[in-house]
């Protein structure tokens, strides 16, 4: 059965218009690894906004969204896929339900 979330891990992205369509690959590329391999994630949703891109993930503890960050598909895989598309550092925010 799926876990409940319990907390999210919301990614703020400042992205200009041309470089929106990468950051839909990067998504997708690794939406599938995150669910299976990552512990306690639950959801990953892509929210694009006339302001910005938002990657909402969901995890059952915020606990494990904290632990996500120090990942090594966080660190080497998703934000070096990312890093070159954003105008300014991202705003990363975990909130616990």
């Amino acid at each position: 059965t799926m876990s409940q979330v319990k907390a999210y891990l919301q990614i703020t992205l400042d992205i200009p218009d041309e470089s929106r369509p990468a950051v839909a690959k990067v998504y997708n590329d690794y939406r599938k690894p995150f669910l299976d391999t990552i512990e306690g994630a639950v959801s990953k949703n892509l929210l694009i906004r006339t302001e910005d891109v938002q990657v909402l993930h969901g995890f059952d503890s915020v606990e494990h969204a904290q632990n996500y960050l120090q990942s090594d598909m966080f660190k080497n895989d998703v934000f070096v896929g990312l890093q070159p598309l954003w105008k300014q550092d991202p705003d990363v925010r975990i909130y616990g339900l």
